[in-house]
């Protein structure tokens, strides 16, 4: 193994673009109101772990549960839609009452840990050196620790009306992205198994 600042640097790119922490920040906003503080180091710290793990072990251990990567980003399509009705519609169909509160379900995942991630670590791992893409993965999640902490003046700035505002449009946002992520993943899955059935 060897460090490359260019992986490190694209790696960090890539899956800043991914994370998209900045984009989710009306959500978070809106599951502060709902269910009070968040953890930020909490949040940070786990989504880092699992993403690690993932990096490793994701690909083996979905395939133990038969489990394959389309599969699972539908079952996080899901999740992202309800948070999108959620914000949308001004109803609760989550039960923030998890312990920590919103910090592990679903900010760490699938929020900043999700299939998007997941399936973009598989894929940097086939290009870059691992460690490179450790590193570029610890730098996004400080950029991470440092805007859920930062969240307080965030909405300061905005005001009540701003967040009121930026939680539906972001809202639309996010529930374009779980179809998004639904229906490409669903074709993939129909792809693959249409040849099995015609057997």
């Amino acid at each position: 193994m060897k460090l490359d600042l260019l992986e490190i640097f694209s790696a960090f790119i890539v899956l800043f673009a991914v994370i998209d922490i900045l984009g989710s920040v009306p959500i978070i906003l809106d599951l502060k109101k709902k269910s009070g503080e968040i953890n930020a180091l909490k949040a940070t710290s786990v989504s880092f772990i699992i993403l690690i793990a993932f990096l490793f072990i994701g690909e083996a251990l979905l395939e133990m549960f038969g489990v394959d990567i389309s599969s699972f980003a539908i079952a996080g399509s899901f999740v992202l839609l309800f948070l999108a009705l959620e914000m949308i519609l001004g109803v609760e169909l989550f039960k923030h009452d998890a312990p920590g509160g919103t910090s592990i379900v679903p900010i760490a995942f699938p929020l900043i840990a999700g299939a998007g991630s997941f399936t973009t670590l598989l894929s940097l791992r086939a290009e870059y050196q691992t460690i490179n893409i450790i590193i570029g993965l610890f730098l996004n999640i400080v950029f991470v620790y440092f805007v859920l902490r930062s969240t307080h003046i965030i909405e300061r700035v905005i005001g009540p009306g701003g967040v009121y505002v930026l939680k539906k449009f972001f809202g639309i946002i996010l529930l374009a992205i779980a179809i998004k992520l639904f229906m490409t993943n669903f074709a993939l899955l129909i792809t693959e198994f249409l040849p099995k059935l015609k057997a």
